[in-house]
């Protein structure tokens, strides 16, 4: 055999890190007659990169063959639902959903954000909701934003995210005392004015419930996809059913479910305790034909971190916790990009003149 198939041979007992699909057959490694080794991936992956280059460096070694590996990382615009167009400057729109408050949905949605932002893509988030804005306490950021040139909203900074919530409009402590249609009124408003710049991915921050916002939302954002967050109680699973149901009647993709607060990991002996029930996550991705994305700890520091305004992502982003955060945020960007690409930006209208 040649130095190529050599090569190879070797690459077709690796497997990647979080899909555990072959490198060969998967077609995630390609190698020149050279043997330089090319890993594409479509879509943000630097730790899974890092730890397949060690992988390859490792078992080419072993075997006495070169290893010289490039890693390629290109996030395309995905397909939104049905009908809809996407955002100017915005690839792909991710939501984080919850038809239950008190699961820890927007934890999770900065938290993936950020993750994302970490793994190498250009990452927004938009807190979209309406009547209790959290983001801007967990990422630390109270600034009344700028209007852009030639109109819109500039969005603000924090931690490498573009971010923008209506709670950067309304005086601190005020309620937004709307009914259902202007709150709907405004979601999109800000969605739509927000002058967005060069976005990999959006992270939608969505309101929990199912009423007439969280419907406009799924209907008329232009959504690559979505993930429910749930916990393992039948109460909480209930309503995450109730999500999942609500993003397929608008015709939105499932990404996958995150189960937070799995499980608590005594601090001394390091033994688990689920508090909440085990494997609700698990069977409701298995009943909905969804894929789980993973589980989070009940953990202290997630809560302070966020109430301090640099979540856990980034404040000890080589903990576990963060580790299992960017492993969600890693397999909800390979499902979204099994999605078909999206040239609706590039090929302009057809318009019948008479």
């Amino acid at each position: 055999m040649g130095l190529k198939e050599n090569i190879e041979s070797v690459l077709a007992r690796i497997t990647e890190p979080d899909s555990g699909a072959g490198l060969i057959s998967a077609k995630i490694a390609e190698v020149a007659a050279d043997g330089e080794i090319t890993l594409r991936f479509s879509y943000p992956a630097k730790t899974a990169a890092a730890e397949l280059e060690r992988q390859i460096g490792a078992r080419l070694g072993e075997a006495g063959l070169p290893a010289r590996v490039r890693v390629l990382a290109e996030v395309v615009a995905r397909a939104p639902q049905s009908g809809a167009r996407r955002l100017p400057q915005v690839k792909n729109i991710i939501a984080v959903g919850s038809a239950k408050g008190g699961v820890g949905k927007s934890a999770v949605a900065a938290n993936t954000a950020l993750s994302l932002a970490a793994e190498g893509a250009r990452v927004g988030i938009l807190d979209a909701d309406i009547y209790g804005p959290s983001v801007p306490t967990m990422l630390g950021v109270c600034r009344r934003p700028q209007g852009g040139k030639g109109g819109g909203i500039l969005p603000l900074e924090a931690h490498g995210l573009q971010v923008m919530s209506l709670g950067f409009l309304t005086e601190k402590g005020a309620p937004a005392v709307w009914r259902g249609p202007m709150a709907s009124r405004a979601l999109v408003q800000l969605l739509e004015e927000t002058r967005w710049d060069n976005l990999d991915y959006l992270i939608l921050d969505m309101p929990p419930g199912t009423g007439d916002i969280q419907l406009t939302a799924a209907q008329k954002t232009p959504l690559t996809g979505a993930v429910v967050v749930t916990t393992p109680q039948e109460i909480a699973l209930a309503d995450a059913q109730k999500g999942l149901a609500m993003f397929r009647k608008a015709g939105v993709h499932i990404l996958g479910a995150v189960e937070n607060m799995s499980f608590y990991e005594c601090p001394q002996c390091g033994g688990k305790s689920h508090l909440f029930g085990e494997g609700g996550g698990k069977k409701l991705c298995e009943e909905n034909g969804v894929r789980f994305l993973g589980g989070l700890p009940l953990h202290i520091s997630i809560r302070e971190d966020a109430d301090g305004g640099t979540p856990t992502a980034v404040k000890t982003p080589d903990g576990e916790i963060a580790a299992a955060f960017r492993k969600i945020a890693r397999l909800a960007a390979a499902e979204a990009a099994k999605r078909p690409r999206d040239f609706s930006a590039v090929i302009p209208p057809v318009v019948a003149e008479k």
